[in-house]
């Protein structure tokens, strides 16, 4: 389907250009599997540039297979926080877990065993074992896919299983003899530095000559993808329950239930709002409280807590996958004195008062994150 030539040529010019241009980055410093594993655990949906500082502290926090296996979850989901998609973090420790227990510490170098390892897909095992232990397994990702359509002038949709088998198949018809891991890293640092998804640098690109979708003019078109279902868009009321009197620094947090979106990680309550919850929005005063109220009380009676006045505070915004959040943040009081933070009775188990230094003891997705931050540093500057 391909000729020799052009496949020869790709495989030799691209691992030439990877050897004198690879960026020095940190896991590209040793073959350890375990911090290959990390980087590219760490490297999915997320960039490079951010990567870098996470990898650096998880590894100095989790150095070993076993120093990952046997830390709380909640150390490892605060040391994840930022990065988002928090599953990764966990299914990243199920398998080390694994690794521990059944492989003493080491991890496997046969593709049955890195691929039964749990969140571990067809592009993870095939880095981990080109780029630690050099083995001639693909690694397809969408950096690769984007460069193999258009060098191959590929345009079946790359959204498809088909397709990726194909390209799976001829990536691995292109690893050359005994240089499977530099091959692999080429190929995703051609796609992340020089074929980019928009405005590709071909007259930089070292395999320009015989690529045929530039050759074509069709470079802008590839890769050919189904355009995916935008995330359904989810209003909520956030309650930000601030303690009172000596207690006044402290707000409370909960812990969201152990299966499920963000599973037990920290979190300010919130409840689900009627209709878009931004209708009628004024950017100085903020949306009636009186919805907001009822939606809130009455999640919160649940828990036995009653809620005060509340008064708005601030929008705020988060996308996953499937949804789009828009959060109208509310600032208020627990209407319960013997919840409170200075009472002795104790709070729901999974709630807790916190101040901003106890704050880092606690795992929050991003959002939370930037609401508490905004919240304490408003009362510094009030203080």
């Amino acid at each position: 389907m391909y000729s020799t030539e052009q496949k020869q040529y790709f495989s030799e010019k691209l691992l030439s250009w990877y050897r004198r241009h690879k960026r020095d980055l940190p896991w590209r410093r040793s073959r350890n599997p375990y911090h290959i594993w990390i980087s590219e655990i760490m490297l999915q949906q997320t960039r490079v540039e951010t990567v870098i500082p996470y990898f650096h502290r998880f590894v100095d926090k989790f150095p070993t297979v076993e120093a990952l296996a046997e830390a709380p979850e909640d150390e490892v989901l605060k040391a994840w926080e930022g990065l988002g998609y928090y599953s990764r973090a966990r299914n990243l420790q199920s398998a080390v877990r694994e690794v521990q227990e059944r492989y003493g510490g080491v991890v496997p170098d046969t593709k049955e065993e890195v691929f039964a390892l749990k969140g571990v897909g067809p592009y993870t095992a095939g880095a981990i074992l080109s780029i630690a232990y050099n083995k001639p397994e693909p690694a397809v990702d969408g950096n690769v896919m984007r460069v193999l359509s258009r060098y191959f002038l590929i345009e079946e949709d790359i959204m498809k299983g088909s397709t990726r088998v194909l390209m799976e198949k001829l990536a691995k018809e292109l690893i050359p003899e005994g240089a499977a891991g530099d091959f692999n890293q080429g190929l995703m640092e051609l796609g992340a530095m020089v074929c980019t998804p928009k405005s590709p640098h071909c007259l930089t690109c070292p395999v320009m000559l015989h690529c045929s979708g530039r050759a074509a003019g069709m470079e802008a078109e590839l890769p050919v993808k189904k355009k995916a279902k935008p995330p359904r868009p989810e209003s909520r009321y956030v309650a930000l329950l601030e303690g009172t009197g000596g207690q006044a620094g402290r707000v409370l947090i909960r812990q969201r239930p152990a299966e499920g979106l963000l599973a037990r990680m920290w979190e300010l309550p919130h409840a689900l709002a009627p209709g878009t919850g931004t209708d009628g929005r004024d950017t100085a005063q903020g949306p009636d409280p009186a919805p907001a109220h009822e939606a809130l009380a009455e999640h919160l009676d649940a828990d036995g807590l009653g809620l005060g006045e509340l008064r708005w505070f601030m929008p705020a915004e988060h996308t996953f996958s499937h949804i789009h959040w828009e959060l109208d943040v509310f600032l208020g009081t627990v209407d319960n004195p013997s919840l409170l933070p200075e009472s002795s009775a104790p709070l729901p188990s999974h709630y807790r008062w916190i101040t901003r230094e106890e704050m880092e003891q606690y795992a929050f997705p991003n959002v939370f994150l930037r609401i508490l931050k905004a919240y304490f540093k408003e009362r510094e500057g009030a203080s």
